[in-house]
């Protein structure tokens, strides 16, 4: 019944040259800086050859996953009462 699991099957591995990983990423991160509201600040280091992309603070979709930083502040700060609102035991 389940021989198929069993069976050897042969996988060839996708070659990518380094040129074509390159281009391949250079793309991609285009198509994803082009949707972008807040553009990211890209910079290169021309002695190291490194891209570094300083992304904004918070990225629209982390926006809509978390709660604003006020707000949860101001939960925390109205969860918290101080000791003297308490009334003393008897």
């Amino acid at each position: 019944m389940f021989k198929f699991l069993f069976r050897k099957k042969e996988i060839e591995a996708i070659k990518e040259t380094q040129r074509e990983t390159v281009e391949r990423a250079v793309k991609e991160l285009n198509e994803i800086l082009e949707g972008m509201a807040e553009k990211a600040r890209i910079s290169v280091d021309l002695q190291s050859g490194l891209i570094d992309v300083d992304l904004p603070e918070q990225m629209p979709d982390e926006a809509l996953a978390l709660p604003a930083p006020e707000k949860a502040e101001t939960a925390t700060k109205s969860e918290e009462t101080p000791d003297e609102e308490k009334p003393a035991a008897a």
